[in-house]
């Protein structure tokens, strides 16, 4: 269907997008910004066009800019990495328009599960357990909305339809505090979002973060790649991620998984994707669907064997899986450090040139960064600047390895949370295997 691919996005994402490319003989169509100009990665790439200045809103998230490179570069798909327009259900209508491919699910697929009430009620409709809460949007009529959550029972947590990233909620304790919680998250996601449309839910107090790999094709094939751990969190922002989740039976996540494929059908979805949910007392909680790459797609990769990126392309493509559920078998244990440029301690952004950087290596070592030395990472965008990933046969022996991997990365010229890293690793509950979503942010108000 095609032959070349503009990767509409930047850094460590798309340096993994264009290796996978490569493993296809795909040609590699590179934009950047003013900002990441001279960015060493960029030299990898086929054809590079600079599409505007460092400001994301004029670069990288410029629907006509971008689609403009496409038609001058003879670019036949558009691979929008994460973040930026990965979910982005205008930008893949203005994709297919113009008669290209867009490596992720349909623009209606992506609306539909970018709206947290629909995407809720395709799950009901599919037999996934939700979080209990009704699906529907939040009435005006305050008093309404008091018996709505009366009848949940408090806590209760006020959520936007369009939400994400931890923006655009609100945990609330009594009737009372609803007429001052509703009101401002309903401002917070027409600022954020576009969209005031509030929905609510029961407040899960000590939840876990798991989720569920899904990949799909055109024919009606999908299949889960098993679970993922991602409850260390600061700020709603993933810090380490685990495969498989510790301490859940395989039974449960196999169970969980043939219903998340069902959804898939039901709602014709295409591609990569993930199932969010909330894991409390042996029962999980749909949250939201991401219908793009993770970050965190490596763990998955290193347990399965299979490239994920790779596939990816593979069914927009239009090709059927090549795998059937019965093949997929999870060996070992893989852990995930995103290594950020920002101080170990505050957390403050440290972009700057980098003076020296020693990565590690051995068995089970995996880097994906497109750091090197001299390179600058520039303050206009977010501070993560790769991922250490390890793999063992167990869990022990993937954090022995992690352990040993950070102490011999060295980056100097910036500051990264490496260091915290270290430490994290030796608190007895990370260690230990599943603490919940509340665990970090509880470490670091105690220190």
């Amino acid at each position: 269907m095609f032959d070349t691919v503009l990767i509409a996005n930047r850094g460590e994402i798309a340096l993994r997008i264009l290796r996978a490319c490569r493993m296809l003989d795909l040609r590699v169509v590179a934009i950047c910004s003013e900002a990441d100009r001279d960015s060493p990665w960029l030299r990898k790439a086929d054809q590079v066009l600079c599409i505007g200045p460092a400001a994301a809103g004029q670069s990288y998230l410029d629907h006509n800019a971008i689609l403009y490179a496409a038609r001058e570069t003879g670019a036949g798909a558009i691979h929008p990495g994460y973040g930026f327009l990965s979910e982005n259900a205008d930008f893949a209508e203005k994709v297919e328009a113009e008669g290209l491919v867009f490596i992720g699910p349909g623009p209606q697929v992506i609306r539909q599960m970018g709206d947290k009430i629909a995407a809720k009620a395709a799950m009901q409709a599919a037999g996934v357990p939700c979080v209990p809460g009704p699906s529907a949007a939040l009435p005006e009529d305050a008093a309404a909305i008091r018996d709505m959550a009366v009848a949940l029972g408090f806590p209760v947590i006020v959520k936007a339809a369009g939400g994400g990233g931890g923006r655009g909620m609100r945990v609330v304790h009594s009737p009372e505090a609803l007429d001052t919680a509703v009101p401002l998250t309903r401002e917070e996601a027409r600022k954020a979002f576009g969209n005031p449309t509030l929905y609510l839910e029961k407040y899960l107090d000590r939840p876990r973060h798991v989720e569920i790999q899904v990949l799909c094709d055109n024919h009606g094939n999908a299949i889960h790649l098993g679970d993922r751990d991602c409850s260390l969190q600061r700020r709603h922002q993933k810090v380490i991620e685990e495969a498989p989740a510790p301490g859940i039976p395989r039974s449960a996540i196999e169970e969980l998984g043939a219903l998340c494929t069902r959804a898939c059908r039901q709602i014709g979805y295409r591609g990569l994707g993930t199932f969010e949910f909330l894991y409390q007392d042996g029962i999980f909680a749909f949250i939201e669907m991401n219908t793009r790459v993770q970050v965190e797609h490596p763990v998955t990769e290193m347990v399965t064997g299979i490239d994920l990126v790779r596939a990816q392309i593979l069914l927009a493509m239009g090709q059927p899986l090549p795998w059937r559920q019965d093949d997929i078998n999870i060996e070992g244990h893989a852990i995930e450090c995103r290594i950020n440029a920002e101080d170990p301690e505050t957390f403050l952004p440290s972009p700057g040139r980098i003076a020296r950087i020693d990565l590690p290596g051995g068995p089970g070592v995996r880097v994906d960064t497109h750091m090197v030395q001299g390179a600058v990472v520039p303050p206009n965008y977010d501070a993560m600047i790769g991922k250490l990933i390890t793999h063992g046969a167990d869990r022990a022996d993937a954090l022995r390895r992690m352990e040993h991997a950070l102490s011999e990365t060295t980056i100097e010229g910036i500051r990264t949370n490496i260091p915290f890293h270290s430490r994290l690793l030796r608190d007895p509950a990370v260690r230990e295997g599943g603490p919940t979503i509340h665990h970090l942010e509880a470490v670091l108000a105690a220190k």
